[in-house]
C-alpha cells in the first residue's frame, strides 16, 4: 500500500506534468491521525521524495525532519474546521490564477461548478503567502464549499481523500478556462439559483455505489 508521503510525491509530480503547477509553486497535504503530512518548502518536483514530506502535529510543530510549505497553516486550519477533509491540493494553475488575479468569483456559468459544493466558487480576499491572514481568508472564501480561488495567487480544493481533492482541483482549472473563453466571446448566461440547487442535489448522489 502506498504511504501518505509517497502518495503526495506522486500527486505533486502528476500536477506538474499536467501544467497545474510549475517549479516550486503549490502544495499538497493529507490528514494524519493527529496532524497532517504536507509537502516541503521550496523543493522542485524532480527533487521530491517520500522522506522529504513533512509530518506536522496540529500546532504546526514538525514531527519529522524538513521544513514544511510556508502555507501549512491553511492545511492545518482546514483539517481543524472540516472533519470531512482528508486531503488538500493548492495550485497556481494558469486559468484559476488568471481569474483570481481579477479577484472575481467563478459564477454559475456551468452546472459543474456545483461539484465544489455551492452555487459558485468564491475568490478570497488577498493576504501575503505563508501568513495566518491568508489561511483566514481562504477559510472565509471556502465556507461550506470544497474549493476556492485565492486572490492574486491561485486556487485550493479539498476532498475526503487525495484522489478526490486532485480531481476537484483539475475540474476547477478546467471550469476557469471554459469561463474565461466564454467571457472572451461574450457574456456567459448564468444558471439560476434553482437550477444550481438541482445540480447540487444531483451531485450529492453522483458516483458509483459502494460495493
Amino acid at each position: 500500500m502506498t504511504s501518505p508521503a509517497q502518495a503526495l510525491v506522486d500527486a505533486t509530480l502528476a500536477l506538474d506534468a499536467k501544467g497545474l503547477n510549475a517549479g516550486t509553486s503549490g502544495n499538497l497535504s493529507v490528514r494524519a491521525d493527529d496532524g497532517l503530512w504536507v509537502t516541503p518548502s521550496a523543493v522542485p518536483p524532480g527533487d521530491l521524495a517520500a522522506d522529504r514530506i513533512v509530518r506536522l502535529d496540529m500546532t504546526g510543530a514538525a514531527q519529522t525532519p524538513g521544513v514544511p510549505t510556508s502555507e501549512w497553516r491553511i492545511h492545518r486550519d482546514i483539517y481543524a474546521s472540516c472533519p470531512e477533509a482528508g486531503a488538500i491540493v493548492h495550485t497556481h494553475s494558469p486559468h484559476a490564477t488568471a481569474l483570481a488575479a481579477l479577484r472575481e468569483d467563478l459564477p454559475s456559468f456551468h452546472y459543474q461548478v456545483a461539484k465544489a459544493g455551492g452555487r459558485l466558487i468564491a475568490c478570497s480576499a488577498y493576504a501575503p503567502y505563508g501568513t495566518q491572514a491568508l489561511s483566514d481568508a481562504v477559510l472565509a472564501a471556502l465556507g461550506p464549499r470544497r474549493a476556492c480561488l485565492m486572490a492574486n495567487h491561485g486556487m485550493l480544493a479539498w476532498g475526503p481523500d487525495l484522489v478526490s481533492a486532485m480531481a476537484l482541483a483539475i475540474e476547477v482549472e478546467v471550469l476557469c478556462r471554459q469561463y474565461l473563453i466564454a467571457r472572451s466571446a461574450g457574456t456567459p448566461v448564468l444558471l439560476t439559483d434553482e437550477q444550481m440547487d438541482i445540480a447540487l442535489a444531483s451531485f450529492s448522489r453522483y458516483g458509483q455505489p459502494e460495493a
